[in-house]
């Protein structure tokens, strides 16, 4: 099988020889014509991958009532700007406003803001939030970047956002770093091969990491939404909620495509299938604290989820159902804060970046600070 977008790279690569991964990503992701966000929802059983707002309600009734509590730490502005990066259908977005109607003032207060590029993606989250009760959808507005959200105080969450920014891989050899590029094979098709030059910036994007081995893997994520955030707080003011599956730094190949909800080659079908890589927490956090941000964590998920009182709000939910219901209930609070296969707890992280005048964010402890 080929897709348009592979014939359309093929020919980028005829022309100006290998890319990096990095731009094969955004191709892929982001195509005008044939990205895979841009041309479909990739979400839930008909999707390729469900994320967990689509699991359940708790899951985004539990983020709003965050989103609360660092609205009232931060001296209760209004307006606030609560922005979802990534929202997907909206179902984050709606369930976390649905839980902030116990305090009134927060949802009179708060200006809602999607940075969304995917034009399928902006019409499902518009239908989702049409039907909120408060008619919040008269209070949204959708933006392509984190810089075009007007000024002022923000409440940023960004839920499976970050590993889907493209990235740059380096390989470790005995001549260096050498940067990893998609060209062709002797069969024409798409593969991985190496720049014959050794890389000028990989060592100092490394120099923070312990000494690699032979083959070592380097994955640097794309720095401009993660800089424009961060300038963003240190400037406003406000907290940001970054909640994704990754690590706190070290080496490593995470790029990986997912089909149908099955893991797939990276390579095979370019537009058709969804492209992320482990998002580097310890790398948020430094960019973060570069522009004068305090970083916290990053949590395990389901520690983050347990703090926010997940378990109370399942037996709430199952006393009040079915009983076919209720294990329904109970499976979906298993699945995100579960620690087992196919469960979210321990792979997801949360981190949170904050202006340094707040302190720790609801669910932080001060001993949770990122220091390194």
């Amino acid at each position: 099988m080929t897709t348009p977008l592979a014939e359309e790279i093929r020919l980028l690569i005829a022309a100006e020889g290998p890319m990096p991964v990095s731009r094969y990503m955004a191709l892929c992701l982001g195509h005008p014509r044939h990205g895979y966000y841009i041309t479909r929802d990739p979400l839930g059983a008909r999707g390729d991958f469900t994320t967990a707002p689509e699991i359940s309600q708790m899951f985004g009734e539990l983020i709003g009532l965050w989103a609360v509590a660092a609205w009232q730490q931060m001296g209760m502005p209004d307006p606030v700007r609560v922005v979802e990066l990534g929202p997907g259908r909206g179902t984050l977005m709606a369930d976390a406003l649905r839980a902030a109607r116990l305090v009134p003032a927060f949802g009179a207060a708060a200006r809602v803001h999607l940075v969304e590029t995917s034009p399928v993606l902006r019409q499902a989250q518009a239908r989702t939030l049409a039907v909120h009760e408060d008619r919040v959808s008269d209070r949204v507005s959708w933006h392509v970047r984190i810089e075009d959200v007007p000024a002022g105080p923000a409440i940023v969450l960004a839920n499976e956002f970050f590993d889907a920014l493209p990235v740059d891989q380096y390989v470790w050899t005995v001549t260096g770093w050498h940067e990893r590029r998609v060209g062709l094979g002797p069969d024409g098709r798409l593969s991985f091969g190496l720049d014959p030059a050794p890389s000028r910036a990989a060592p100092a994007l490394a120099a923070h990491l312990p000494p690699p081995a032979p083959g070592a893997v380097l994955e640097v994520m794309e720095s401009g939404p993660a800089r424009a955030l961060s300038a963003r707080l240190a400037a406003e003011g406000g907290i940001a909620l970054a909640i994704d599956y990754g690590h706190a730094g070290g080496h490593g190949d995470t790029l990986q495509a997912l089909k149908a909800h099955r893991f797939a080659d990276p390579l095979a079908d370019p537009g058709a299938a969804d492209l992320t890589a482990h998002v580097d927490f310890a790398r948020l956090a430094l960019l973060g604290r570069e522009a004068g941000l305090t970083a916290f964590g990053p949590l395990q998920q389901g520690d983050f989820l347990a703090r926010l009182g997940l378990a109370a709000r399942a037996e709430r939910l199952m006393r009040d159902a079915a009983p076919e219901a209720a294990d329904a209930i109970a499976t979906a609070a298993r699945r995100l804060a579960g620690t087992g296969d196919g469960e979210m707890g321990r792979l997801f992280k949360v981190l949170a970046l904050a202006h340094p005048q707040l302190g720790p964010p609801p669910a932080f402890d001060p001993s949770e600070e990122f220091t390194r």
